[in-house]
């Protein structure tokens, strides 16, 4: 979408919105779908869910089969649907779902809420309710304004966090039509966007598509990665494709908000977590978190937190002095005969190597050992696989116990290999 919509015009739309929601007998605990992905519409949206004390609950259009269930579990009333065009209809559904008991009590305090959902990667996915007020504490301190590229997902606790971040210090909130590398490359040309918050599965995706090349993209001054574990060969690569921007590795969780955090280099993947309203400890290797903004509750799960407001993060980390080393999730390690194996470490160790674009290593069950490590991986040219097989065995002999070695490599394009949202899958083979 190639136009610039001014602050004095998207306070209007906010209020449209306002008058709007309120014909449709839209106001405070109001549960309502939003359907669609950023743009100038749905940014006043929210905005405007949040002055009419209702609870939004964000949707992008690749979750379509699972949406009538989530909506079912946040006890959706409304659906306001905002399609590429931004033109939008609002519906009330005309058999709703009870309303959850976490949400009321909420709403009967007058407060905005936001309900967003976990991937249900290892299980059904699960309800988390904010109070946006909660959230939009940690923006109260003034800060400098930024360009910046709304990349993350809105139904994802790291969109909704950036598009707060994005208007609270007057910046410019930078729409994207898709999430391409030449629709990214694009936006960020066109708008000199200067801050690109984004996953090393996508930072590796610009480097393999070469679309970097086809664009100035000299305006980003720093870039922010999260959600996942950053191979350090991805992270010496985007540093030659972006020389002039600073890089930041972030940490959140949809249940707790987003830390504040320091890379401890630019080149380096040691971070220091916490700041103001979090508060953080180390036991047994894993990481826990105390936060101000963490969420009212989940709707269809136990409480998380301790009896002291703590929770496990189940993120497995090396610790030196006040940084910290997030090595994955203990529900990711592959069990090698009882020796641990971060798939994250020989991945960084395979993106070294010739001719492979990405690699993603997972457990596969063996007789013997219980598991054992394979690996996808996607290459710029084609290649024999028995032949890719010994070369990358023999890089992997210099570099790696011979316990984290895949015994398989498996050729995959590198479509495969990411999720909806940019981050790695690591499926079992079929």
């Amino acid at each position: 979408m190639d136009r610039t919509v001014s602050y004095a015009d998207f306070a209007a739309l906010i209020d449209e919105w306002v008058a709007r929601l309120g014909e449709h007998g839209i106001g405070q605990g109001a549960v309502c779908a939003v359907i669609g992905d950023y743009s100038p519409q749905t940014c006043a949206l929210f905005f405007a869910l949040m002055r009419t004390r209702s609870v939004a609950v964000p949707f992008t259009r690749v979750i379509e089969q699972e949406r009538n269930g989530l909506m079912q579990i946040a006890g959706v009333r409304w659906v306001i649907d905002v399609d590429e065009r931004d033109a939008f209809s609002i519906v009330e559904l005309e058999q709703p779902s009870e309303p959850n008991a976490i949400v009321e009590k909420l709403s009967a305090r007058g407060r905005p809420g936001l309900i967003v959902f976990t991937s249900g990667s290892t299980g059904k996915p699960k309800g988390i309710l904010h109070d946006c007020e909660r959230v939009m504490q940690k923006f109260a301190t003034e800060r400098p304004g930024w360009r910046t590229v709304l990349f993350l997902m809105m139904d994802h606790f790291g969109g909704f966090n950036t598009y707060l971040s994005a208007f609270a210090y007057g910046g410019v909130a930078v729409c994207v039509p898709d999430r391409s590398a030449e629709a990214v490359c694009r936006a960020i040309q066109q708008s000199r966007a200067d801050l690109l918050p984004t996953t090393p599965t996508f930072l590796n995706l610009l480097i393999a598509s070469g679309s970097y090349k086809d664009f100035d993209l000299s305006s980003v001054k720093l870039i922010t990665y999260g959600t996942e574990v950053m191979p350090e060969a991805t992270l010496q690569r985007i540093r030659s494709v972006f020389p002039r921007a600073r890089l930041k590795q972030t940490y959140g969780l949809s249940e707790l908000g987003v830390l504040r955090s320091k890379s401890k280099d630019d080149d380096s993947v040691w971070v220091r977590i916490g700041g103001d309203g979090f508060e953080v400890k180390i036991i047994d290797q894993i990481l826990w978190v105390r936060s101000e903004s963490s969420m009212i509750g989940y709707l269809n799960a136990p409480d998380p937190f301790d009896g002291e407001g703590w929770m496990c993060t189940g993120d497995h980390v090396e610790v030196r002095g006040d940084f910290v080393r997030i090595l994955g999730r203990k529900s990711e390690f592959i069990n090698v005969g009882g020796q641990k194996v971060f798939p994250s470490e020989v991945e960084s160790i395979l993106l070294e190597a010739d001719n492979v674009h990405e690699a993603t290593a997972y457990a596969a069950p063996h007789p013997i050992f219980g598991q054992v490590v394979h690996c996808r991986v996607s290459l710029a040219e084609p290649e024999d696989p028995a032949e890719l097989t010994k070369r990358l065995r023999r890089f992997c002999v210099e570099r790696m116990a011979k316990f984290k070695i895949p015994m398989r490599f498996n050729i995959v394009e590198q479509s495969e290999q990411r999720s909806d949202r940019f981050k790695k899958v690591r499926r079992l083979d079929p």
